[in-house]
């Protein structure tokens, strides 16, 4: 049987990361950046694909797993007839090359352990050759070299193009492996300590964990997605990539198959919001500096999304070779979205640049001045349709999220002219647009029938973003044509509790067959929407829902199938996990005990 999603866990070193199996096997891993080539693809082929698995002899599935407390470090538990032992797995943070460490502890009677290492270049394409040098499995293949260490006690061998180790291990002894990438043309990097690496990563994710400013209910969930954001987050550039993945289904066998690997804009407000009122400035002012270098140039050629340095060029592909996750193909790499127009960006930047001021990031010289064009490009190109939030691929359309946003551009640069004097702009024509965005709105994305707004211009569908009207300070949250889009969203949307994003199955815009799951981010806003909309217990009630659908290890992937009980799509997902400490920071944060 085919794993679920939520059968993973992450291990990763902020620049890289990979997912480890309850089966014990190391199914996915991109090296030495997220959106490299994998070594490890069995998470969307077979075990032909790249995979290292350690486990005890005959054992399938262990008996618990567990992050160290607040750390990325993961122990694995295994139960035999002879014995217990505990696996653990890390990556160590670095400025050189990757490693992947995994130490192998006796913790009862005598085990033997087996230690199957399948390594596949090029997303699972290329086997490599193999040597043996200086008592270490080298493997090599164009530009891409692996070196094997493992205990000199412990004897591997080569067989059907797969590396094996056996050994028994009994209470207190521990083996240890570690698994170190680099270019194939330069000399092998400098071995690292596994004992002395897991010692200080536990110590330094401790430490982080413990500047988190909130105290309230679930205090744990919300510790673990700020683990799991700052574990997506590539450290050289201070970019999140949205998740770890690429190509993990929105529905099994169906094609809503993308790459995540990248960073999006549209996280940028949420992001930058959860990071700062948790505690984390550092963080926060190294995102708000990756996205000031990234959108820099022309305001006309603003992108949905970037690479982890600000690379622009994600051109889309198809892996024919791999099957997909539970055969849910195609497998991409890259986005095609990329090229998409997206106006609620303008808005999404100009937020999160007054976010960062207003809250006291030390200011950058050519901010302001980047703002002024993006107002400008705004101010001609705001009635264009675009292809909105959720990268519709059915054409574009007057999306009413985009338009907000549109308004929310223009009012940050207002209020930003407003508190701070001594910055020039045509602060009449925003004004001016602001108004004049505000009215259209109200007048054509409004269904005065039914007491909604919609999900663009004459259509009658919904669309879960426009539970974020109240938030971004369009209308208030007691205006009645807010608590009237919440609870038809709620009504429209919902399937077991949790929110679609919208209706695939009956809109013209999507453009693609099949439907999805319940986007979670999505059930984390409407909680907020309640909140704000006076009805702070069902709102407590749903984020009590959301987080028990973490998985055993407090992972999120972005969807959720209500009907089969699993999670869908790429994981974990950063949106799903700032959506969760947003939530939580509302309703249990310092102003909202009680």
């Amino acid at each position: 049987m085919h794993p679920r999603i939520e059968d993973y866990a992450l291990i990763g070193d902020e620049q890289t990361a990979a997912l480890v199996g309850r089966d014990g096997s190391i199914d996915w891993l991109c090296l030495p950046r997220f959106d490299s080539a994998a070594c490890f693809a069995r998470l969307l082929g077979d075990e032909d694909n790249g995979s290292w698995r350690i486990a005890p002899v005959g054992a399938e599935r262990c008996a618990r797993r567990a992050y160290r407390p607040d750390t990325l470090v993961l122990d694995t538990e295994w139960e035999t007839e002879e014995g217990a032992v505990r696996v653990t797995d890390l990556m160590p943070q670095r400025d050189r090359a990757p490693d992947v460490v995994r130490i192998v502890e006796g913790l009862r009677g005598e085990v033997t352990v087996r230690s199957m290492l399948r390594l596949r270049f090029d997303y699972g394409s290329i086997t490599p050759w193999l040597r043996r040098s200086r008592g270490h499995r080298v493997a090599v293949a164009g530009p891409d070299s692996v070196w094997l260490r493992s205990e000199p006690a412990v004897r591997t061998w080569g067989e059907d193009r797969c590396t094996y180790s056996e050994f028994t291990v009994a209470e207190g002894e521990s083996v240890a492996f570690v698994l170190t990438w680099h270019p194939s043309h330069e000399p092998r990097p400098p071995l690292v300590h596994p004992h002395k690496s897991l010692r200080a990563s536990v110590a330094d994710w401790q430490a982080w964990a413990a500047r988190c400013r909130y105290d309230g209910p679930h205090r744990d969930a919300v510790v673990r997605s700020l683990i799991t954001l700052k574990a997506l987050t590539y450290s050289p550039t201070g970019g999140i990539v949205a998740a770890a993945t690429t190509s993990l289904p929105e529905e099994l066998g169906g094609v809503r198959n993308w790459d995540y690997r990248y960073c999006w804009l549209r996280d940028s407000t949420l992001t930058l919001g959860a990071l700062l009122a948790a505690g984390y400035q550092e963080e926060a002012e190294a995102w708000r500096n990756w996205l000031l270098r990234a959108v820099a140039g022309d305001p006309a050629d603003l992108q949905i999304m970037y690479g982890l340095a600000g690379e622009r060029r994600l051109p889309e592909t198809e892996l024919s070779w791999l099957p997909g996750f539970a055969a849910s193909g195609p497998v991409r790499i890259g986005n095609d979205a990329v090229n998409q127009l997206q106006l609620d960006v303008y808005g999404e930047v100009m937020d999160s640049l007054s976010l960062a001021r207003s809250s006291g990031l030390p200011s950058e010289p050519h901010m302001w001045a980047l703002q002024v064009a993006l107002m400008d490009f705004l101010c001609t190109a705001w009635r264009q349709p675009d292809e909105g939030l959720w990268e519709v691929r059915g054409g574009r359309k007057q999306f009413v999220h985009s338009k907000v946003m549109v308004w929310v551009a223009a009012d940050r640069a207002v209020r930003t002219v407003e508190t701070h004097p001594e910055l020039d702009g045509d602060v009449d024509a925003w004004r001016a647009m602001r108004d004049e965005v505000h009215q259209e709105v109200c007048e054509r994305g409004f269904d005065p029938a039914r007491n909604t707004f919609t999900q663009y211009y004459g259509s009658r569908e919904l669309d879960a973003s426009l539970l974020l009207i109240p938030r971004v300070g369009f209308l208030p949250p007691d205006d009645p044509r807010v608590i009237g889009t919440v609870d038809a969203v709620r009504e429209e949307l919902s399937h077991d509790g949790f929110l679609r994003r919208y209706s695939a199955e009956k809109t013209d815009v999507d453009g693609l067959p099949g439907g999805e799951g319940t986007f979670l981010v999505c059930s984390f806003w409407l909680a907020d929407a309640l909140h704000m909309t006076g009805r702070t217990e069902e709102a407590r009630k749903l984020f009590e829902r959301l987080v028990g659908l973490g998985s055993d290890v407090g992972l999120l992937a972005e969807e959720y199938d209500a009907a089969a009980g699993h999670q869908l799509g790429n994981f974990p997902q950063a949106f799903s996990h700032i959506g969760l400490v947003n939530t939580a920071l509302a309703l249990f944060g310092p102003d909202d005990a009680g």
